[in-house]
């Protein structure tokens, strides 16, 4: 028989601004552990105490849960900012993405994807052709949620990532969020960087690249950072907001941690 599993997810903000989330598929027995632990980060986070934090727990139905495993990691080393960013145009270039989306993307990014100037609650949906922002809430995004690691897959994962010098919440998360995004309909890549000041690394992802790591994509101390979501010219938004929105993805497989590489030019 089925375990339930119940989503649980959290979401804070300061000043109007949001300040974190976190995601987590859990069965009862642990809500209570889980959503303690998000408030303490809400209230402990780098970017302040947050002064709302909102708490969500949802039954899920185990007959549509999707099963997908993780994407092979790689970190490129850069010896700074604009290196790891030449580094990650490179990098989705080669996935498919044109050059005038992929800047648009980092400079949006860069100087703060919300209409305030910070950073968005969500991700930008862009056209991986002219650039243009599809997604209809400029502050909120798309936010991708109902994702988790299985158990077995979460011990094996924190194993190989202990092995790396790579075991961190940023780098767990975004693995896991990289997985589900890497199946949507119409998606061709995607870019990150954390908005947490003293985070300085992000990634791009693409399913004929695996999870590429850099240390330097943003200066230390910068809060703006977010996600870009390219995506094929026409694709269905309904379709994809839906799947990453609603989906639900447990995750029962991990992928290699590659060799580091050095980056040039």
């Amino acid at each position: 028989m089925d375990k339930i599993l119940y989503s649980i997810r959290m979401r804070a903000s300061r000043n109007e601004r949001h300040t974190s989330g976190a995601e987590n598929l859990a069965t009862a027995s642990r809500i209570d552990e889980l959503a303690a632990a998000m408030v303490r980060r809400a209230l402990c986070h780098d970017k302040g105490q947050a002064e709302q934090i909102f708490l969500t727990v949802e039954k899920v139905d185990p007959t549509q849960v999707m099963y997908l495993g993780l994407p092979d990691v790689r970190t490129v080393c850069v010896e700074s900012v604009d290196e790891g960013r030449a580094a990650a145009l490179s990098m989705l270039i080669k996935a498919g993405v044109s050059a005038k989306a992929a800047r648009c993307a980092m400079d949006t990014m860069a100087g703060g994807a919300a209409p305030d100037g910070g950073s968005m609650r969500g991700a930008m949906l862009i056209d991986a052709v002219t650039g243009i922002r599809l997604e209809g809430d400029f502050q909120r995004g798309i936010r991708v949620s109902r994702m988790d690691l299985g158990d077995a897959a979460a011990c094996c994962l924190q194993e190989l990532l202990q092995a790396a010098g790579l075991d961190n919440s940023h780098v767990k998360e975004a693995l896991v969020l990289a997985a589900k995004v890497l199946q949507a309909p119409g998606i061709v890549a995607e870019l990150c960087w954390s908005d947490d000041p003293g985070y300085t690394a992000g990634y791009v992802a693409a399913s004929c690249l695996g999870y590429v790591r850099f240390p330097l994509l943003k200066p230390l101390g910068e809060e703006n950072g977010g996600r870009a979501f390219f995506v094929t010219p026409g694709v269905d938004l309904d379709d994809l907001s839906h799947y990453l929105e609603k989906q639900v993805v447990l995750i029962d497989r991990v992928g290699r941690i590659l060799p580091d590489e050095r980056w040039s030019a």
